[in-house]
């Protein structure tokens, strides 16, 4: 794939991480929908397949030759070297989707400096789509035709808003479902789109909110680029700019100060 050369420090990163995408589609889609995918549970009780682990070890084997002095953090292999430039990896974001024949799920690669995320590739090879973002390179998106610039959407009212808010179980299990309900009787539209996907879709403009509970580094460190780059706004649900906070709320900008306030000012009894 062709990129657009970016205004940027980070493009070589941004080929690079094009690249370890590529590397982790090969690995993946064989296994997706196979009828001898190998299950099992982690030590949490979430799943891991055999493409789980065979995808992190192809990004990682990659990174180990081309950038031998970052360090890592993946959801299946941990955390290696403790560098100012950290790759971010999530191999199968969605692996629930990805074990049923669900079509999304995505790998998630990232490159934070500094702990703030500044290269973001998402691929949804099932869907034959993907996402990049590099630091004053813009969000992009390309299906088999050429790259398109992403932007997020103008609206400007939290009675237009269509939002994504995951699971109820998840904001129930966050102590945060008077939140969740509040929400969906205040905006236009409430759906579960789920995983990364929603964050794609608020990229793209066709969402003004995407809020979640319970996630890691490497469930939204890809997301942080794209957002941003697209226009958006992504911060932890208390507002706070971090990537550990285990929250994400991610908006147009626009409705991001007016959804805090929504949220800030739901009584709890």
């Amino acid at each position: 794939m062709s990129l657009p050369r970016a205004a940027t420090d980070f493009h070589a990163d941004l080929e690079l991480a094009i690249a370890l995408a590529d590397a982790a589609d090969a690995q993946s889609m064989p296994r997706f929908d196979a009828a001898d995918l190998e299950v099992s549970l982690k030590a949490d009780q979430s799943h891991v397949t055999d493409a789980d682990l065979a995808t992190e070890r192809a990004i990682r084997d990659i990174l180990h030759a081309e950038r031998p002095d970052d360090g890592i953090l993946g959801e299946e292999y941990g955390t290696e070297g403790a560098a100012r430039r950290q790759w971010i990896i999530d191999p199968i974001d969605g692996t629930a989707n990805f074990l049923r024949g669900v079509p999304l799920w995505g790998t998630l690669i990232a490159l934070a400096v500094d702990s703030v995320p500044q290269v973001g590739v998402v691929s949804m090879p099932a869907l034959g789509r993907r996402w990049w973002a590099s630091a004053g390179g813009g969000s992009w998106t390309a299906t088999s035709g050429d790259p398109r610039r992403l932007s997020v959407s103008k609206v400007d009212s939290l009675d237009d808003a269509s939002v994504s808010f995951q699971s109820i179980a998840q904001w129930t299990d966050a102590g945060k479902l008077p939140e969740l309900l509040t929400l969906a009787d205040r905006v236009w539209r409430d759906r579960a789109y789920g995983d990364i996907f929603s964050y794609m879709l608020l990229a793209e403009g066709r969402l003004e909110m995407v809020a979640e509970f319970d996630v890691k580094e490497y469930d939204i460190a890809a997301a942080v680029p794209i957002v941003r780059e697209a226009g958006g706004r992504m911060t932890a649900f208390d507002g706070t700019q971090t990537l550990s906070a285990r929250s994400a709320l991610a908006t147009n900008g626009i409705l991001h100060d007016p959804f805090l306030s929504l949220f800030r000012d739901v009584p709890h009894s």
